[in-house]
């Protein structure tokens, strides 16, 4: 079964807890802290593979959750790290969190973290110091990334087979490639997109037949736009076009329209137009047909072939070779890196830093919310039922010059201080 749209629950491993332990030997007074420090939890990795062609998997699994991490223990032992989960997806496969693209995987063996997994605690051992002989701290684990997220797949072809139903599509990908689409004399026999890979002279091109459009597809008629989505990365279009059509030109200008209307606006892609099913008609029909079409398409190459009978199937393949050739050309050319205008932005580590206070007052109760990667981070890892690791976080406030722009916006010692849905006082009570 074709599956190119995929909703999934993904969940990468809790961090495991820090310990709060101390040496308990024999003929060892007050031993030190031996608390260890929790495991990391485990990521969510997506793989592209080129064995797989459909996300029909994910429908029967909507959960991808990877193994949390160990929790650390006395005598100074590390928890271990959760299991990674290692996901195998199609290559084409948009992983979308929100409507913001989380990983986009477009080649063979191409791996991608989508959700990492929390960081372990520390144990009480890392917090000793000249000054602290006996900390009772120990940090929480902090949680794994978790969402859920919306795959989609879109076919990484050369070339994309596009026209009104029954135009010879699936006849065409048969005769180039070894791909067996169904074949009949009737409109969507295709209900799924088919790959095949076409030889021509030294090289090769991927092509993807496209089922059917219609007018109105676009909109949502009858196939509707559901497999629209697959030509989108294609370099070249093919739109093959019917020669026996009575209003050929406005068979034509059915799939421009909606290609322009599609939401991306497809029109502007290369495109090759092919005439089919010539083979035993009058040569004077076929040259009719073929100067009305040239006639709306401009400068657009309009070719004749009969894909039965493979006549002209080696010109358009050539030709479609060229046209791949010149497009991936033209893409390395608008993403290379030394033509990008020089942004100035702040490092990853200073972003990291950044926080932020804004004061709220619900139900007559004033609050302060303070919000920051990295303040954040150090909220989630604290354990709010134990007081010294309460007044670390205190602390860290002050290290960072939080407290200060807390004071300065009102917050007094009594007032509630809101960090990653955590509460506390400002000054201990």
């Amino acid at each position: 079964m074709f599956v190119d749209t995929a909703k999934v629950f993904i969940s990468a491993g809790k961090g495991g807890d820090g310990a709060v332990s101390f040496r308990h030997e024999i003929y060892i007074d007050k031993g030190g802290p031996d608390g260890g420090n929790g495991g990391k939890g485990g990521d969510v990795i997506f793989v592209a593979n080129s064995g797989i062609n459909t996300l029909v998997d994910f429908r029967y699994k909507p959960e991808l959750k990877a193994k949390p991490g160990s929790s650390g223990s006395k005598r100074n032992r590390h928890g271990g790290a959760g299991e990674d989960l290692v996901v195998k997806v199609p290559i084409g496969t948009i992983v979308r969190k929100d409507d913001e693209i989380v990983a986009d995987l477009v080649e063979d063996g191409q791996t991608v973290i989508v959700a990492n997994g929390g960081d372990g605690g520390f144990g009480n051992a890392h917090f000793k110091s000249s000054v602290r002989q006996t900390p009772r701290i120990a940090e929480k684990g902090e949680q794994g990334e978790t969402f859920e997220a919306e795959l989609e797949l879109k076919l990484l072809a050369d070339v994309g087979l596009v026209g009104l139903p029954n135009v010879g599509k699936s006849t065409f990908l048969s005769v180039v490639s070894n791909a067996r689409p169904e074949i009949a004399d009737y409109a969507f026999t295709t209900l799924t997109p088919n790959l095949g890979v076409a030889d021509i002279d030294d090289t090769s091109l991927l092509v993807a037949d496209i089922p059917g459009l219609i007018e109105g597809a676009s909109d949502g008629k009858g196939l509707g736009d559901a497999f629209l989505r697959h030509i989108e990365r294609t370099a070249v279009l093919l739109h093959l076009v019917d020669v026996y059509t009575d209003d050929i030109t406005s068979a034509y200008k059915t799939i421009r329209s909606e290609l322009s209307n599609y939401r991306l606006d497809l029109s502007d892609r290369p495109e090759i137009i092919a005439l089919t099913k010539t083979d035993g008609l009058d040569y004077d029909i076929v040259q009719m047909q073929t100067n009305a079409v040239r006639a709306v398409a401009g400068d657009t190459p309009v070719y004749t072939i009969s894909s039965i009978a493979h006549k002209g199937i080696k010109e358009v393949l050539r030709a479609l070779s060229q046209k791949v050739i010149e497009s991936r050309q033209l893409t390395e050319q608008i993403n290379d890196p030394s033509e990008q205008i020089e942004t100035i932005s702040l490092n990853k580590s200073k972003i990291a830093q950044a926080w932020c206070v804004s004061r709220a007052e619900e139900n007559g109760k004033v609050c302060f919310d303070v919000t920051g990667k990295k303040i954040e981070k150090f909220a989630r890892r604290t354990d709010f039922d134990n007081y010294e690791g309460v007044n670390r976080l205190r602390d860290i406030l002050n290290k960072l010059g939080i407290a200060h722009d807390l004071r300065r916006k009102g917050a007094d010692d009594k007032s509630t201080i809101r960090i990653a849905d955590k509460e506390f006082t400002f000054v201990e009570q």
